[in-house]
Formats: structure tokens, C-alpha cells, sequence
């Protein structure tokens, strides 16, 4: 080629010279960034993956960091819940103390009284200071918001999860379709002094129900109503009261002993040790009855039920209702609305109500625990109606301090499940879901760094090689100056 105008092989050798640097270029971009790909132009329809996939990622982990957040919310919910539980059992153990009222001074009494004063202001220092991030927790503020609750019908509602459609309501429909029932018996005293209400002869008895055991004795000539009053002394630890019938004295019957208590759990026993002043039962012989559990249907599904108290767990609904005696005597029905309000947490990646968890947080204050049909804590008070110095309502006061201690540690139990049963569990699923996201997401757009230092090599000596090849070529046309010689 004797051409000096157009040199065709360094054209070409700079042709490659350019590719080969643009390869060097791209090994040197992805060692320095450790990506594969860096722009579109490197992997189009692969880009397009990685970034779904990396969207993907950032959703799980914010759902991730927000079931942390949500756990420490439930967490600082439950120990404070805790310390409640604590000062729940120091109240009852002053209750029992103060019902000791023979080997008490009054000076112990009020001196009892104070230290419930003092802490039922302890629940409800714990029940109004409890935040976290500057939310309430346990005064009321992450509750459901009720409406048209009978009160003649439902004592009490705690609701613990619930779905309310946005910008609606959720209704509630419980019905009755079995009555709740107290454990009763009556026995005969028929046999008195010249048709008086006295007992005849003397007579000894052993009275049993839910909290315990006790024996009454009575001499010969006790009046009846001394009877029933020497049997009330015992509600306290039997869970027991007694009332004269209302037909009178007479061979069939006489006193009426009813559980304190709705419910298949409590009962009534009684068993004549000696005596024959009783008709019925006579020594030796042991009656018992028990209660009967109230039967309802929340919005159509067959709640659990303890008493008067019906617990429905289902997909839209969590909750605890305590009836009164008059709905869960009688079958009825009753409505009332859930209209918003509660704790909602999102815990998974897409925002929908099934990645979504609700819960409620009723407010623990001595106002709201216990209930409208037995009363609230706060009664137990100084000049409160249920206050110990009384020494008249220590078995209202028990029995307030008991369910009050049941509605703490359902709360408690509640957001425990919840914990360990759905948020770390959700937890633990998205952290293997993240793995193996980003390990997909990884193989698309990530380098391989063997395998590019191998290539960043290889294009190394290319370009060497072809600036060698460079070189060469543009010397080829000094060969013409020969001609010219």
C-alpha cells in the first residue's frame, strides 16, 4: 500500500483502541463502584428488575424497623401494666387485712385506708404519665371509640382489636340466646319452737362456694333471721349470701343460699354435720348447685363466656364484654358502634388493612377498671362507697380489686400474644424475606469481582497491545519517502 492520505490500518487499530479503553473504562467503573450496573445503558431490562427489587428491600426493612418501634410501644405498654398488677395485689391484701376486723384497731384501719389511698393514686399516676414519644398509652388515648352502649345491658366493653372500615363504623351485635344463672339452693328449716322462726334444736352446717369453706353452728332457739345473718358473715370467703324465701317458713323451704357470682364456676354447697332442726338437708347429706354461664352470639359467632363476662375472638373483633345480670338473665339483643380510635401499627411492606395491626389500649385508671355492675376501683377511696374504714363492703371491695386484676392481665396477656405471636414472628419472616431479596437483587446488579478484575486484565493488554498496534501502523506510511529517493 503506497496511500499516505487515508492509513485504513490505523484507522482501524484506533477503532479498537477506543473500544478496548470503553471496556477498560467499564471494568474499572464496576471494581471502584462494586456494581454491574452502574447506568441503563448497562443492563436495561436487568436495571429495570434491580429496582423493583431494591424497592422492595427499603419496604421490608421500613417494615421491619416498624414492627421494632411498634414492640417497644407494646413493651413499655406491658411493664407499666406490670407495676398496675403489683399495686392491684397490694390493695387486696389490704382489703383481707382490713376484713380482719376482729384483731384490728380502728387506728389500723384508717391507717389501711390511707395506704389504698395512696395507691390507688399510684394506678393512676401509672395509668396518665405512660407515653412513649409523647403518647398516652394507658389513660384511654389509644382506645376504640364506643357509642350507643345500653347501659342497662352491657356493664362494661374492652376492646382490643377491631376493623373499622375507613370513614365508617363498625357495629356490634350481642345476643342473648341463653341466660346466665346464679348457683342456688334452698333449704328447710321447718322445725321451730311452738311455730316460731327459731331453730328447735341446735344445729351445725358446712358452707362451701368458689372462695372457700366455712362451718356455722347455732344453739337451739336462734331466730331464723340470725341464721341468715350468721351465714352472710362468710360471703367474704365463701362467695355465698343468704335471704329468707319469700314464701315464708315452712317444710320445704326457708333460706336461700345463691352464689355471689354468675356462672358454671361458682356454686353453692351445703352439707348438715349435726342437728335436726333442717328439714333439708339432713346430717350427713351434702347439696351443691351450680351456675350457669351466660350463651350469646357476637355479630353472629359464638362468644366464650364466663358468667355475665363473653370474650369473642375473630377477624374483625377482639373484645371483652361484661353484661348485666338483667340482659344476661333474659334473652335479648343489643347494638352498639365502634366508630375509630385504637392503635394501628403497619407491620408489613404493603399498606392494607391485612398488613395491618390494630389494637386498643383501654385506659387503666381507677375510674375504668371494674365495671357498672359490681363498681369501679375508685370507690375504695376515702369517702368513697366501698372504703374499708366502712368495715361494712369489704366483699364489694374484693370483688372489684378481683376483676380489676382479671382486666389487667387480659390486657397484659393480650399484648403479650400480640408480641411474641405476631409482631416478632413478622419480624422474623420479613428478615428471611429481606435475605433473600437482597441476594436476588445482589446477582442482578452487583459485580462479580473476579470475574471483572479477569476482564479488567484482559482489557489491560488489549489496549497495550493495540497502542502497540498503533503505533506500527502509523509508521507504515514513511515507506513512500522511499519512493520518493
Amino acid at each position: 500500500m503506497a496511500r499516505i492520505n487515508t492509513n485504513i490500518p490505523a484507522l482501524t487499530a484506533l477503532a479498537q483502541l477506543r473500544r478496548n479503553n470503553l471496556d477498560l473504562n467499564i471494568r474499572l467503573e464496576r471494581l471502584s463502584t462494586g456494581l454491574r450496573i452502574n447506568r441503563g445503558k448497562d443492563d436495561p431490562a436487568g436495571l429495570i428488575a434491580s429496582e423493583t427489587l431494591r424497592s422492595e428491600i427499603r419496604a421490608i426493612s421500613q417494615s421491619i424497623s416498624n414492627s421494632d418501634r411498634a414492640l417497644n410501644v407494646l413493651s413499655t405498654s406491658e411493664g407499666a401494666l406490670n407495676e398496675v398488677s403489683a399495686l392491684l395485689l397490694d390493695l387486696r391484701a389490704l382489703v383481707l387485712s382490713s376484713a380482719n376486723s376482729g384483731a384490728l384497731t380502728i387506728e389500723e384501719v384508717i391507717a389501711n385506708q390511707l395506704e389504698i389511698d395512696s395507691l390507688l393514686q399510684s394506678v393512676d399516676r401509672v395509668a396518665n404519665t405512660t407515653a412513649f414519644g409523647g403518647k398516652k398509652l394507658l389513660n384511654g388515648q389509644l382506645g376504640y371509640t364506643i357509642s350507643g352502649v345500653q347501659t342497662a345491658a352491657i356493664a362494661s366493653v374492652e376492646t382490643f382489636s377491631a376493623r373499622v372500615p375507613e370513614n365508617s363504623t363498625a357495629s356490634v351485635v350481642i345476643q342473648v340466646i341463653g341466660s346466665a344463672q346464679t348457683a342456688e339452693l334452698t333449704f328447710g328449716a321447718g322445725r321451730f319452737y311452738n311455730g316460731e322462726t327459731r331453730l328447735v334444736s341446735a344445729v351445725t352446717f358446712e358452707i362451701a362456694g368458689a372462695l372457700g369453706v366455712e362451718i356455722r353452728s347455732f344453739a337451739s332457739g336462734t331466730s331464723i333471721a340470725d341464721v341468715v345473718t350468721g351465714i352472710n358473715t362468710a360471703t367474704a370467703t365463701v362467695g355465698v349470701s343468704a335471704v329468707l324465701s319469700a314464701g315464708g317458713i315452712n317444710g320445704a323451704s326457708g333460706i336461700i343460699l345463691n352464689a355471689t357470682e354468675y356462672g358454671s364456676r361458682q356454686f353453692v354447697s351445703i352439707k348438715s354435720l349435726s342437728g335436726s332442726a333442717f328439714i333439708s338437708p339432713t346430717v350427713g347429706e351434702t347439696v351443691i348447685d351450680h351456675g350457669v354461664d351466660v350463651t350469646a352470639l357476637v355479630n353472629g359467632q359464638q362468644a366464650n363466656a364466663d358468667g355475665l363476662r363473653v370474650d369473642v375472638r375473630g377477624v374483625g373483633l377482639d373484645s371483652r364484654i361484661f353484661l348485666t345480670p338483667a340482659f344476661a338473665g333474659a334473652l335479648s339483643s343489643t347494638t352498639y358502634s365502634i366508630t375509630g380510635g385504637g392503635a394501628t401499627f403497619q407491620i408489613t411492606p404493603e399498606v392494607n388493612t391485612n398488613g395491618q395491626l390494630s389494637i386498643g389500649l383501654t385506659s387503666v385508671s381507677t375510674g375504668n377498671l371494674g365495671n357498672s355492675v359490681i363498681g369501679f376501683l375508685n370507690s375504695l377511696r376515702s369517702g368513697g362507697s366501698n372504703e374499708v374504714v366502712q368495715g361494712t363492703n369489704f366483699l364489694a371491695a374484693q370483688r372489684i380489686i378481683s376483676e380489676a386484676i382479671n382486666q389487667v392481665a387480659s390486657l397484659r396477656g393480650r399484648l403479650g400474644g400480640l408480641q411474641k405471636n405476631q409482631i416478632e414472628r413478622n419480624i422474623n419472616s420479613q428478615q428471611v424475606q429481606l435475605e433473600n431479596v437482597q441476594a436476588s437483587e445482589s446477582v442482578i446488579r452487583d459485580a462479580d469481582i473476579a470475574a471483572e478484575v479477569s476482564k479488567m486484565t484482559r482489557a489491560q493488554i488489549l489496549v497495550q497491545s493495540t497502542q502497540l498496534t498503533l503505533q506500527i501502523a502509523n509508521q507504515q506510511p514513511q515507506s513512500v519517502l522511499q519512493l520518493l529517493g
